[in-house]
């Protein structure tokens, strides 16, 4: 028998060392590394065997099962090593997420939105004041949005208010619709279809077309009331408000009230609350005065509108912000906080009242 050529033994040794380096790999990335030196078509092992091609057919003849040998004990061992590399890995990702499916889950216990805690406590105070809690669309008609309101198309009052129409093509204001920029829709809506007396709040979501910052947003949030009755006169606006400011802020709160300009009230009021502390150290601090909402005797007008005789009615309507008051209550420094999915944010109110 002959003896093996020099080639051939050159093959066997780096096959030999290339079984030894596969040994060391540890990822799919170290194994295309491996292949890379080993048994791609410009490693040193694919030239010496193509160097066989220059044997004589007796030496190839003779090497022939040794060269396959070679060859096989290579595709052997890197089918086998990244088998085992595949089996170590499914074994981690299985032992990472393991988990024991008799152990309770933890309990993360939720909380009410900031705006959610301060509507309801407006909510309570005016129910216990026999208020009832009244809903209309958040598309409205031009109508009832502003020509109701005593807001015509030509009243400067629309300039007031930047829109989000939804339609505005049609003579008719019962026929254009609006993103509605204030609850009042609900006020005309109840009088419209309930008469008088009414005696309401109406909270929810309102539009306003104006450029987002950190107190601004075009989506907030408003409750605003109504009270129409016979003999309804300023002076009972101006105590429902200033105890409602008690209410929110604690006794120590005081009420000032300075003529304001609303279309659909006469006399229209601006209403502003100061509170007063003491520290720990017995020193007492009196807050700046804060502007808080608008408010006023229902208008002539927007009662006729909604077929109730100002000869015989009167009543007050007020807005106040709910966004405006959760930033207040809670010391919100951003309105954009208040809109967000920031659980960290939303997470310190558990707990509040």
């Amino acid at each position: 028998m002959s003896s093996p050529h020099p080639l051939l033994a050159q093959i066997t040794q780096l096959v030999d060392a290339g079984l030894q380096a596969l040994t060391t790999t540890q990822s799919e990335r170290d194994l295309e590394t491996w292949q890379s030196q080993y048994t791609s078509k410009k490693s040193e092992l694919t030239a010496l065997f193509k160097s066989l091609k220059s044997l004589s057919p007796e030496e190839k003849r003779a090497h022939a099962a040794a060269i396959g040998q070679q060859k096989q004990r290579l595709q052997t061992a890197l089918q086998a090593h990244r088998q085992s590399l595949q089996q170590a890995q499914a074994a981690s990702t299985l032992d990472a997420d393991w988990f024991d499916v008799t152990t309770p889950s933890p309990v993360h216990i939720g909380s009410q939105h900031p705006i959610t805690l301060i509507q309801s406590q407006v909510e309570d105070f005016f129910i216990s004041l026999g208020y009832e809690i009244a809903d209309a669309p958040e598309i409205e008609t031009e109508w009832h949005n502003f020509d109701a309101l005593d807001i015509p198309e030509s009243h400067p009052a629309r300039d007031m208010q930047d829109t989000f129409w939804i339609k505005k093509d049609s003579p008719s204001p019962h026929h254009n619709f609006v993103a509605r920029t204030q609850t009042s829709n609900a006020q005309i809506r109840m009088m419209v279809e309930h008469g008088a007396p009414v005696r309401m709040i109406a909270p929810g979501r309102v539009f306003r077309n104006e450029a987002v910052d950190r107190t601004h947003d075009s989506t907030f949030y408003q409750l605003e009331g109504l009270v129409v009755d016979k003999d309804i006169s300023l002076a009972h606006l101006k105590a429902t408000l200033s105890q409602l400011m008690k209410e929110l802020f604690g006794d120590t709160a005081e009420t000032r009230f300075r003529p304001g300009y609303f279309p659909f009230v006469e006399p229209g009021l601006e209403v502003d609350m100061r509170t007063t502390s003491t520290d720990e150290h017995g020193v007492t601090h009196t807050s700046d005065w804060m502007e808080m909402l608008g408010a006023g005797m229902v208008h002539p007008n927007v009662l006729r509108h909604c077929g109730i005789d100002p000869s015989v009615y009167s009543g007050f309507a007020f807005g106040i912000g709910l966004t405006r008051l959760a930033m207040l209550r809670y010391a919100v420094p951003d309105i954009r906080l208040l809109f967000s999915t920031d659980t960290t944010f939303l997470q310190k109110f558990s707990g509040q009242k």
